[in-house]
């Protein structure tokens, strides 16, 4: 970790990683009143264009950092030490609203933190404020409660979805944590688009709240932040069991110091330009195929001998579309009138499915684990790109042609997301490189159930070697008129 030369004024703490105001936490040098009252003047000066946090709780914060323990909080190696983080709006926060991106819910305040985030405060996490997401569910930030999120690379474009606001947030460094979630790639697509880093854990690693599905292993909760560090930081105050949710698991094995001395390469990684299944951009697919050009120099074999994917993109969509009428029903029925059309489709689609389709998703679920568990004993990760496009224009709900093909449904575009969402693995998104326009690209490494230290370790040395979050956080581009 590379420690500050001299303890930084307010003004330059924003632009400090999370590992290093935590150590700075930790040495006394700073309070973490001082990181709030920085985090309040960044959201003031950069939000304002790119409507990241709309939610904020400033005051609350304040209170919170006044109360922070010194003493208590040292003895605590999972602690944040009163460390300022955003929480994604579709997680609760004791007496913030809660919208979900829905006029629904627009008044909607609940009285106790959610799992999720009562595990990040148990470790000395003050929340700053709520970050922006699609209404439900989306690969874009726009709802009809708060508007849209605007991409900090530049304005004009998508953050993707539906972690957009806790991506954009970081990006701009407006905070230096956030949580998001993941379905089929809401915490990865909008790391690539925004140039952070997002870890989709093995589920049941990061607790969730009781109104999920209690046995669902699609959606997981999962930390995100500027560089690999800092999302290890997170994992280890945000991984833990909790009553609301029973598959949480203790993982005490997730420790800093455990990943940080894991400095072993891997020998055989595999990588696919689409996993021969999904259109693919060609500059993403050469940007992402040319930053392995550092891997195989230090010693990396790299194969193309990935698993089959044949069929896993059909049982994503029944799976996903069963969850969400699950979850969704008593909504619909009552209100169907305020959801956004796309989701009403999706919702009613899980209404129409019949026991064969659930019986075959499930059998190609099963299949492509099984696959997997094979896959890595010749190799120690997969690897592929996070999005199939560049961040395309944020008037756009979503994107409809890729390299020519046409997308069939709204989610079609972040397939190469969700096919990895099937397998259960453990998959951090990092940026890999940049289009000719300037525009980040993520690439995602997968790797085996339970294995986020030997994954994060492996994310890490990658980064070093790219070297793209030095260049965070980004000053947000004017608006083109």
């Amino acid at each position: 970790m590379t420690r500050p030369s001299r303890t930084p004024a307010q003004d330059d703490l924003c632009s400090l990683r999370a590992i290093q105001v935590v150590d700075l936490l930790k040495r006394k040098d700073i309070s973490p009143l001082d990181l709030v009252e920085s985090s309040i003047k960044r959201i003031e000066a950069v939000d304002t264009g790119i409507n990241a946090l709309p939610m904020r709780r400033f005051e609350q914060a304040r209170e919170e950092a006044k109360r922070i323990s010194y003493d208590l909080e040292i003895q605590n190696p999972r602690s944040l030490h009163g460390l300022p983080i955003a929480v994604k709006d579709y997680n609760d926060v004791a007496g913030t609203p809660t919208t979900y991106g829905s006029p629904i819910f627009r008044d909607h305040i609940p009285k106790r933190s959610d799992a999720t985030v009562q595990k990040l405060q148990n470790n000395g996490a003050i929340v700053m404020a709520k970050s922006n997401v699609p209404e439900w569910a989306g690969g874009n930030t726009f709802n009809p409660v708060y508007g849209a999120t605007r991409n900090p690379w530049n304005l004009n474009l998508s953050v993707g979805g539906s972690s957009g606001g806790s991506s954009a947030a970081l990006a701009s460094g407006q905070v230096w944590l956030a949580t998001g979630n993941d379905l089929g790639g809401s915490l990865r697509t909008p790391a690539s688009f925004n140039g952070i880093v997002g870890l989709r854990p093995t589920p049941g690693l990061v607790p969730r709240a009781k109104r999920l599905h209690a046995s669902d292993l699609l959606w997981v909760e999962g930390p995100m932040g500027r560089c690999v560090e800092d999302v290890a930081l997170m994992l280890c105050a945000g991984a833990g069991h909790m009553p609301d949710d029973p598959l949480s698991f203790e993982g005490d094995g997730v420790l800093l110091s455990e990943l940080l001395l894991k400095t072993t390469l891997p020998q055989r990684v595999a990588f696919s330009k689409d996993l021969g299944e999904v259109a693919i951009e060609p500059e993403i697919a050469r940007i992402c195929e040319s930053s392995l050009q550092k891997l195989s120099a230090m010693g990396t074999e790299i194969t193309g001998d990935i698993p089959d994917f044949r069929g896993v993109m059909e049982g994503f969509q029944t799976l996903r579309a069963l969850l969400l009428a699950v979850m969704m029903q008593p909504i619909i029925e009552e209100h169907s009138d305020l959801i956004a059309p796309e989701i009403i489709d999706n919702i009613e689609r899980g209404f129409k499915l019949d026991v064969h389709d659930i019986i075959k998703a499930e059998q190609i679920r099963a299949g492509i684990f099984h696959a997997m568990m094979a896959f890595f004993e010749t190799h120690d990760f997969l690897i592929c790109p996070a999005a199939s496009v560049e961040p395309f224009p944020v008037e756009d709900r979503y994107v409809k042609e890729i390299n020519g093909q046409t997308c069939k449904t709204y989610i079609d575009w972040f397939s190469i997301t969700f096919l990895i969402t099937m397998t259960a693995c453990p998959t951090v998104c990092i940026p890999c490189g940049f289009t000719q326009s300037g525009l980040p690209v993520g690439i995602q490494i997968v790797g085996k159930p339970r294995g986020e230290a030997q994954l994060l370790s492996f994310a890490r040395q990658f980064e070093e070697s790219l070297g793209i979050y030095t260049r965070l956080p980004v000053q947000p581009n004017k608006l083109e008129t």
